[in-house]
C-alpha cells in the first residue's frame, strides 16, 4: 500500500486511458489488458482501456494527438501507426505523437487452421503457385505490417495470392478457422486460445532465430523463404508530455517486466522485453519509418 501510495503521488493523474487501434481480443489490445492487469498496481493508477477502430488507427491516434499532455491517455504503438501515416498521410501521423516507452518485440507468425492440408509455410505457398489468384492469405487491416509483409511474400514466392484485409486480427482469425482464407499472420498472443484447443497449426515465425518459447517452429527464412519482420509494441503520447510522466512510465515498466507473473505471462505468448525510454524510441521510431517508407518504395505502394 505504501508502494502504489508512493506511485501515486508522483504520477500527475489518478486515471489513465490506454487507447489503441485493435479490436477486442486483437494483439494489441490483449497486450494492453495484460499489462494495465499488472502494471496498474505498480505505478498507483487506475488503467483503462478504449478501443478505436477505423482508419488503420488513424482514429486512434488522432484521439491521443489531441488528448491534453498530461499523462492521462497513451497510444498503444506498433507498426501499423507508422504506415498509416506514410500510406494515407492522415492529418494526424506517427509525428504527430511523442513515444513514450518500447516495451517488446512481438514475434509474426504464420498460421492456418488445424484442418488444413498444409504442414508448412513452404508447402501452403508451393500449393498457392499451383493455382495463381487462387489462395487468400489474411492480413490486419490495409495499413499494417501484417498487410506489407504478406504483399512481400506473396511477391517475393510468385504465389500470386489474394490479400484480404480486416480491422483487427480477431476477424482474420475467424476467416482462416472458417475456411475463407488458407493463411493468417499474427502473434502468439491473439492466436493463445486457438492453440490450446488445436484449432489452428503454426506453420512458420517471421523472426531471423527460433522463438525460444517455441523452438520446434521453424523460421520463413528456414524454409527457404526469406522474410523477416519485426514488430515492436510500446506506447506514446501527445506532444510536451513532462519529463516526470515519461520517467514513471519507464521505471514502471522496467519494475512490471522484473515481476515473475508478469514474465510468465509474457513469455507464454512468445514476447521478447526490448526496453527503450523515451528519448531512445524516438531514434527508434525515426529508424523504422525510414526503413518501411523503403519496403513500400520498393512495391510501388508510394513515391
Amino acid at each position: 500500500m505504501l508502494a502504489a501510495a508512493g506511485a501515486q503521488s508522483a504520477y500527475p493523474v489518478a486515471n489513465v486511458t490506454l487507447v489503441t487501434h485493435s479490436s477486442p481480443g486483437g494483439g494489441s489490445d490483449v497486450f494492453l489488458r495484460t499489462l494495465a492487469r499488472h502494471l496498474a498496481p505498480k505505478m498507483g493508477v487506475t488503467l483503462a482501456v478504449e478501443n478505436i477502430s477505423g482508419g488503420s488507427g488513424a482514429r486512434a491516434v488522432a484521439r491521443v494527438a489531441q488528448a491534453p499532455p498530461d499523462g492521462s491517455v497513451l497510444y498503444a504503438t506498433t507498426p501499423t501507426y507508422i504506415q498509416t501515416t506514410l500510406l494515407s498521410k492522415p492529418r494526424y501521423g506517427y509525428e504527430s505523437l511523442s513515444p513514450v516507452v518500447n516495451v517488446f518485440f512481438d514475434p509474426e507468425v504464420i498460421y492456418t487452421r488445424a484442418q488444413s492440408p498444409h504442414r508448412t509455410l513452404a508447402a501452403a505457398i508451393e500449393r498457392a503457385r499451383k493455382g495463381p489468384g487462387r489462395a487468400k492469405w489474411g492480413a490486419a487491416n490495409p495499413a499494417s505490417l501484417e498487410r506489407v509483409t504478406m504483399e512481400r511474400m506473396s511477391r517475393l514466392t510468385q504465389a500470386n495470392a489474394i490479400i484480404v484485409s480486416f480491422e483487427g486480427g480477431r476477424d482474420q482469425m475467424l476467416g482462416v478457422l472458417n475456411g475463407t482464407l488458407d493463411l493468417g499472420i499474427g502473434e502468439i498472443q491473439e492466436l493463445s486460445g486457438q492453440l490450446q484447443s488445436g484449432q489452428v497449426r503454426l506453420l512458420a515465425v517471421l523472426t531471423a532465430e527460433r522463438m525460444p518459447s517455441r523452438p520446434q517452429l521453424a523460421t520463413a527464412r528456414e524454409q527457404g523463404i526469406d522474410v523477416v519482420v519485426t514488430k515492436f509494441r510500446g506506447l506514446a503520447g501527445p506532444k510536451n508530455l513532462p519529463t516526470r510522466v515519461l520517467e514513471a512510465w519507464h521505471d514502471g515498466i522496467r519494475a512490471v517486466l522484473a515481476d515473475p507473473a508478469y514474465q510468465r505471462e509474457y513469455r507464454k505468448e512468445g514476447l521478447v522485453p526490448a526496453v527503450m525510454g523515451a528519448e531512445e524510441s524516438d531514434r527508434f521510431i525515426a529508424q523504422f519509418a525510414g526503413q518501411a517508407a523503403e519496403s513500400l518504395r520498393a512495391l510501388g505502394v508510394i513515391r
